[in-house]
């Protein structure tokens, strides 16, 4: 039976109450509406836009610039682009990306396909519901570095910025009242909203799931019909964490007034047999202090997810076929990631309910990973409007 947009998101929001995992409330007195083009179908509601960051085509050309510029980060060697590759969905094809100037970061590259519709934003920060706030972390952080952007060189990049005369246009045309031709004005904010501005663009409903739900019963095969009715089943419980037309429960869009952002354990790790991750990358803990929360993620949207691997907060598992037999399992058997025993993740106390296991035939496991292959939008993946301008 066919399966809609609609019926996974409530049947999701209806099995979120009582579940234990952290449902973090916000409330939103803006439905963010805006004009810009999104280009999505009429059915679907466009992304949230906040009231002091409207989008407008030049500020999105300008995050375009911005985005794949090595001169953003401090030693001139990365940019945003480095560690999000569009053939690869804006994921980077490895487990953990290093910064600019050689660290090692703990959590894996996500790609950005439809991130505009994220609630929160990184994998474990409840706090982060700013796509321009967000841009702080990869700008700004220390432990590790990453950009490498800091109080000894910022004034140094934005004067690579501004002497440069396409960006004095392109920053005049996106801030036409607050900055004058000669680029002396360029700030971080302006930079900051305007990479959110590009990357709210990132928006693109045309996988062959889409195309089925919008009418043509051929756009699947038979197997991958098979596989959704699976995923929406509660024999898999899939769409508990990943409901919804963008395929994860942390969604907001235009319309929404009041929405929750959940973070779930999947049963990856289980270090001391009290639930803990490794030091320095257990989830949304590192925030509250609250021993339930180790080990707790945003369940990010599985569209494109084909193409984004390796998996997890970590990239800690490799394929889509590892990806079922890990939750077919209900969580992690005990064994070793790069030198550390991980525990066992089946009996971490703070596993989702949702993470209970299951048992699938070969063909029905194939099934399954068919269907999420039909959630990749090969369009976006090669769509000029977010290709590298310096290339």
């Amino acid at each position: 039976m066919k399966k809609g947009w609609l019926t996974p998101l409530l049947f999701s929001l209806a099995a979120l109450t009582g579940c234990g995992d952290s449902d973090w409330q916000h409330e939103e007195f803006s439905t963010g509406n805006s004009a810009f083009d999104f280009r999505i179908p009429t059915n679907t509601p466009a992304p949230f836009v906040p009231e002091d960051n409207p989008m407008t085509p030049e500020k999105v050309e300008l995050g375009r610039h911005l985005f794949f510029d090595t001169r953003l980060s401090g030693n001139q060697t990365q940019s945003c682009g480095s560690c999000h590759l569009q053939e690869l969905g804006f994921a980077d094809g490895i487990a953990l990306p290093t910064g600019s100037t050689g660290e090692r970061l703990d959590r894996n590259s996500q790609g950005l396909l439809n991130v505009a519709y994220n609630s929160t934003f990184t994998w474990g920060n409840h706090s982060l519901t700013s796509l321009a706030d967000q841009h702080s972390v990869p700008l700004f952080a220390e432990f590790p570095v990453e950009l490498g952007v800091n109080d000894s060189n910022k004034e140094e990049i934005l004067l690579r910025l501004s002497q440069d005369t396409t960006y004095q246009q392109l920053f005049a045309a996106a801030y036409p009242d607050s900055n004058p031709e000669n680029g002396s004005d360029i700030n971080f904010q302006q930079i900051s909203q305007s990479l959110a501005s590009f990357i709210r663009s990132m928006v693109s409903f045309n996988t062959p799931y889409d195309r089925y739900e919008q009418g043509d019963s051929n756009a699947l095969t038979d197997s991958q019909k098979r596989g959704m009715d699976l995923f929406f089943s509660e024999r898999t419980e899939c769409f508990h964490c990943h409901g919804g037309f963008n395929f994860s429960q942390s969604t907001r869009h235009s319309k929404t007034v009041f929405f929750e952002a959940p973070f779930f354990n999947n049963g990856l790790y289980n270090l001391d047999g009290n639930g803990s991750y490794p030091v320095g990358n257990q989830g949304l803990f590192e925030l509250t202090g609250k021993a339930e929360d180790k080990g707790k993620f945003r369940p990010v949207s599985l569209r494109n997810i084909e193409v984004t691997a390796p998996y997890m907060h970590d990239g800690s598992i490799e394929t889509l076929e590892e990806v079922i037999e890990h939750y077919a399992a209900g969580g992690r058997a005990p064994t070793t990631i790069n030198g550390q025993a991980t525990g066992d993740g089946r009996q971490n106390p703070n596993k989702s309910g949702f993470v209970g296991g299951f048992e699938l035939t070969a063909q029905e496991k194939q099934d399954l990973i068919n269907f999420l292959k039909s959630l990749t939008d090969d369009s976006f993946n090669k769509d000029e409007r977010f290709a590298n301008p310096h290339s």
